[in-house]
């Protein structure tokens, strides 16, 4: 205050690098990244070469601390380019500290020594011992994780011995951390305790949240785990949990930080669960699951209905009971992934919540991602005749085609259990162990990471016959989103109007139109006698204007292949210039800030259903629709065929009209396609996937 009082900037850019720093320890990471990219512009207002730098790496921190790697290193290279610039060598050495802790987060334990070794060398240099000992206890976490604990110890003793000689508490608890886990690794559990619960004060003295979150479940948590004093692992567990709840509260409405700091402190919850199970405390191991499933978007649907404040925290699980699973319907599965296999929780309506196993004598993500490629791959394969015209719907950018490459040459470890029919082996995977349980004629799933992409309905049982046979299918994000959805306000969702749109003019954009995407919208407009947006009338900015007010919203576009993301046609008030990105993709952005009241929204742009996976769930186009109030969506797990989809469309809008669930809709738009001529592969019928409640439409 006193420094713009002054207008002293060069005073005000310092202030502000302070504000962000306490607030990076207190881990509130908006706040801190506000004060930071202040800092920063200040900084270059008084040509603070230095002060720039230092805020460079301070951003690194925050999104490394966000667990958002790719901007960490973007802004720490940054800090080291000005370091070297202007000659700062202590500036240059905490830079590669810091770019060192990044490689640490993804894994690269090499790089980061070699980056804390050139921290180390410089700190010398220069006299720098509070550096010098963040080199030793950075060294000590790479060696340690490498294999090499007695290097590994050694570099933790003269951390925590140049902590305590310079007076450096917040280094202090780094190192105690540091040697508590090499202790724990070669399994003195004691001493590992001693200096965890040392590494516990300290950051709870000088208010680092987040460092008290880890101290808590990933050192002190995780020895009484390795002890097998349960009691003791989840008393550490669940304040890990709470605390770093609290650190999402201070986010706000930050969802994509919320998303990122959910996959940083992801072990916390899996660990609380998986040990709730393992004494038998069944519903708790499944609220506590659920807890962490979605979070953001639950966040974000309390916001848009207006109920904030309406779920609990850890602590009063017990009470929430009644609340959750009285909003489910029967056959409500819940899926959850550990080392040793996949677990469901089976809610069967009047009954108590039961607890199956499923052991996968394998590593279960690579395998379970094996399994679906090689599924996909299956049904690519036998999906499509060679005299069916099929448009490209995908919406492609380089960096799609990159990853492409990398999914055909990157090694892939295939079980021979995946020599057989994928889609009878995901069926003996998911269904065999709770197919007893399961009555009646709808199925509905919270799936866990890579299995929300899964084709469920085409799942094949020993007598090949496919689920959706026996059963209705639906996804959930998490059994909190559908509560939220059923609490909204009764007038939230709209009763009227439908909003159409077919092939949007994209040529300006290098992209080719799309014939059968046209007819599709044509023929669902003549069914609901709505007129629909075609071409050059649906631009993004006609779309966005129209989509807040209406019950049902049908898009059939270019979807983009890794997001779902939707191609528009640019606002022709701007084609004096050539469009951008930003004039005619509809992102998750533009979706999240528009009020959606629908009650359904059809996708049907190729790989609609996809998006990021993360702790959160699949973080895609469809995540974003929910999250800005629709009421579900529909949407497709691959590239879809013309033809059928129009078939499949027909059908499915018949059904609505004549008053049918969305639901039965879907099953009975499958069904037909499934008993046709032409479209009976699965390629052609099961692509498409309904997320969220189970609604009729009014017309």
């Amino acid at each position: 205050m006193i420094a713009k009082e002054t207008g002293d900037r060069a005073g005000e850019g310092i202030a502000y690098g302070n504000l962000g720093t306490v607030y990076l320890n207190l881990g509130q990471f908006q706040k801190a990244i506000e004060y930071i990219e202040c800092h920063i512009k200040s900084s270059k207002e008084v040509g603070d070469r230095t002060g720039e730098g230092t805020a460079y790496g301070n951003l690194g921190i925050a999104y490394r601390s966000l667990g958002e790697f790719p901007k960490a290193i973007h802004f720490i290279k940054q800090q080291l380019k000005i370091a070297k610039e202007v000659g700062d060598r202590p500036g240059e050495g905490n830079a590669y500290g810091n770019l060192g802790n990044v490689y640490t987060g993804l894994g690269d334990f090499r790089g980061a020594a070699e980056c804390h070794e050139r921290h180390l060398k410089i700190a010398k240099e220069v006299g720098d011992r509070l550096g010098e000992g963040k080199a030793y206890g950075n060294l000590s976490i790479a060696y340690r994780s490498l294999g090499e604990i007695q290097k590994a110890i050694d570099y933790s003793v003269q951390d925590l011995k140049i902590a305590k000689q310079v007076g450096a508490r917040a280094g202090e608890a780094i190192a105690c951390s540091i040697l508590g886990n090499a202790y724990r690794t070669i399994g003195e559990f004691q001493k590992a305790i001693e200096y965890h619960e040392q590494d516990l004060m300290i950051a709870i003295e000088v208010g680092d949240r987040a460092g008290e979150g880890k101290a808590l479940y990933s050192n002190i948590g995780s020895v009484y785990d390795s002890l097998d004093e349960l009691e003791e692992a989840i008393h550490y567990y669940e304040n890990s949990v709470k605390t770093f709840n609290h650190i999402r509260s201070n986010l706000i409405s930050n969802d994509e930080w919320k998303i990122s700091l959910r996959n940083t402190y992801d072990e916390a919850h899996s660990k609380l669960w998986r040990l709730l199970l393992k004494q038998g405390k069944v519903v708790e191991a499944l609220l506590t699951a659920d807890q962490g499933r979605a979070q953001a978007l639950n966040d974000l649907l309390e916001i848009k209905y207006g109920l904030k404040g309406s779920r609990r925290e850890i602590g009063t699980l017990t009470a929430t009971t009644p609340d959750v699973l009285n909003y489910l319907p029967s056959n409500t599965i819940f899926i959850g992934i550990n080392e040793e296999g996949i677990i469901f929780w089976v809610n069967e309506r009047g009954k108590e919540v039961r607890s199956r196993r499923r052991q996968i004598d394998a590593p279960v993500t690579n395998y379970l991602l094996s399994l679906l490629e090689t599924t996909q791959e299956k049904i690519g394969k036998i999906g499509v005749n060679v005299d069916v015209y099929c448009e490209d719907r995908s919406l492609r950018n380089p960096r799609d085609e990159q990853r492409a490459e990398e999914r055909v040459t990157r090694p892939r470890s295939h079980p021979s259990s995946l020599e057989t029919n994928p889609l009878q082996t995901l069926y003996n995977i998911f269904i065999d162990p709770i197919r007893d349980l399961l009555q009646g004629d709808e199925v509905v799933l919270v799936p866990e990471g890579p299995m929300f992409l899964a084709p469920f309905a085409a799942f094949m049982d020993r007598d090949s016959k496919y689920l959706c046979e026996s059963f209705r299918i639906r996804l959930l994000p998490s059994l909190s989103s559908l509560q939220l959805i059923s609490n909204c306000p009764d007038d939230w969702h709209s009763a009227t109007d439908a909003l159409l749109v077919g092939d949007p003019w994209v040529e300006e954009v290098g992209r080719d139109q799309l014939e059968w995407a046209e007819k599709e919208v044509k023929m669902i407009g003549e069914i609901l006698q709505t007129e629909p947006l075609i071409g050059k009338q649906a631009t993004k900015d006609e779309v966005l204007r129209r989509i807040s007010s209406v019950e049902l919203v049908h898009i059939a576009a270019h979807g983009q292949m890794d997001t779902g993301e939707i191609a528009l046609a640019p606002n022709l008030a701007r084609s004096s210039s050539i469009p951008v990105r930003e004039d005619y993709v509809l992102t998750m952005k533009d979706v999240l800030k528009a009020q959606i009241s629908a009650r359904l929204v059809v996708l049907s742009c190729c790989h609609s259903a996809h998006g990021e996976v993360k702790a959160e769930g699949v973080v895609g186009i469809a995540r974003a629709f929910l999250g800005a109030g629709a009421r579900s969506v529909l949407v497709s797990l691959w590239a879809i065929d013309d033809e059928a989809t129009m078939e499949f469309m027909k059908h499915f809008y018949r059904q609505l009209v004549n008053g049918r669930r969305a639901g039965e809709a879907l099953n009975e738009a499958m069904k037909s396609l499934r008993e046709s001529n032409r479209f009976s592969r699965v390629k052609y019928w099961a692509p498409f996937v309904l997320i969220g409640d189970d609604v009729t439409l009014e017309f």
